[in-house]
């Protein structure tokens, strides 16, 4: 007689070993595609690999489902698609409760009050210096490190950071944004135009302590300083030549490079420095602005106006030394 499994001893009993077949089930919202391929299934456990390859291909199809409505671009979470949207409103729900500063997102306000706080969480583990971002310790690093990441694309000359780069890129574009209110004159740098701004204030705040000159910057100051003190800080790692002006050393490594960062946009003829190739441009435009005051005959170079002006003082400044010998020798032999 054959024992009868009660249901209970039939959940126990191991189901694996009877054979069987899935069946789909479609629900009425299914469209009404063949499916009998994607139900060929066994009960054969997969294999590791299997597995793997199953976990990568579900991330390859895992989809996007948010998209921006301005720019097409895709994201995963409502949420990131609602702080990317930001950058087409240009809304700035977060506000600074110092200064009333605001920003489009809640980590770069948090950034931001670092500087009210004064705390200064990122170090130099060479120089113990403190910043406020992880962003200001990287482009400090490279002092010590020499990197030099940004480079020009017309001379090849690099930088430490990127804002130098684009101000340097203006040396060949000719670019200068920054313009004087007063007069029109026009700078690549915004500190260069600020510096301008005094000549027009009259102020000049810093004087020599030797002579009582006075100049409307720092940097001019010190710079008049080593006419009373001889230094010479700059000089030339291939001939040795001190200069007082740090400028002044950059225009002689020139010299040894043989770097002409400054091209001609007319012809193409490159120089050394910025003045020889303004000069350079009045050949192509025929400005003259030097002109005698007695004659009024224009010139392109003031050097050449200073030579035109001997004919008219009678000037003649360069004497030659054997003439001045035999004149010596003549007046020695009458005396005699």
């Amino acid at each position: 007689m054959k024992r009868k499994l009660s249901p209970h001893r039939l959940e126990e009993a191991d189901i694996t070993k009877f054979p069987f077949t899935p069946v789909p089930v479609k629900s009425e919202d299914d469209p009404e595609t063949d499916d009998s391929a994607d139900w060929k299934e066994t009960r054969e456990p997969q294999s590791d690999l299997n597995s793997l390859k199953h976990d990568s291909t579900c991330k390859k199809t895992f989809k996007k489902p948010f998209s921006c409505s301005e720019c097409g671009r895709r994201f995963g979470f409502k949420g990131s698609l609602n702080r990317h949207m930001i950058t087409h409103t240009g809304e700035q729900p977060f506000s600074c409760s110092e200064c009333d500063k605001r920003f489009g997102q809640k980590e770069h306000l948090k950034l931001h009050m670092i500087n009210h706080t004064g705390e200064k969480p990122f170090s130099c583990s060479i120089c113990k210096k403190s910043c406020t971002q992880s962003g200001d310790l990287q482009k400090h690093m490279r002092i010590h490190t020499g990197e030099k990441p940004f480079s020009c694309s017309v001379c090849k000359k690099s930088f430490t950071q990127s804002g130098a780069l684009k101000t340097h890129m203006r040396i060949h574009t000719g670019e200068k944004p920054f313009s004087c209110s007063e007069c029109d004159k026009r700078y690549c740098q915004k500190s260069q135009l600020k510096n301008h701004m005094m000549t027009h204030t009259g102020i000049k705040a810093f004087s020599c302590s030797v002579c009582k000159k006075s100049f409307t910057q720092g940097g001019s100051l010190r710079s008049h300083m080593t006419v009373h003190t001889g230094e010479k800080p700059f000089s030339c790692s291939v001939c040795n030549t001190s200069f007082t002006h740090s400028g002044s050393l950059q225009k002689h490594m020139r010299i040894h490079t043989g770097e002409k960062p400054f091209s001609c946009s007319e012809c193409g003829r490159a120089f050394t420095e910025r003045g020889t190739l303004k000069t350079h441009m009045m050949t192509h435009s025929g400005e003259k602005p030097f002109s005698c005051s007695v004659c009024k005959k224009s010139f392109t170079h003031s050097g050449d106006l200073q030579k035109h002006m001997r004919i008219h003082t009678g000037e003649k400044p360069f004497s030659c030394s054997y003439t001045l010998i035999l004149n010596c020798f003549i007046r020695y032999c009458f005396v005699l």
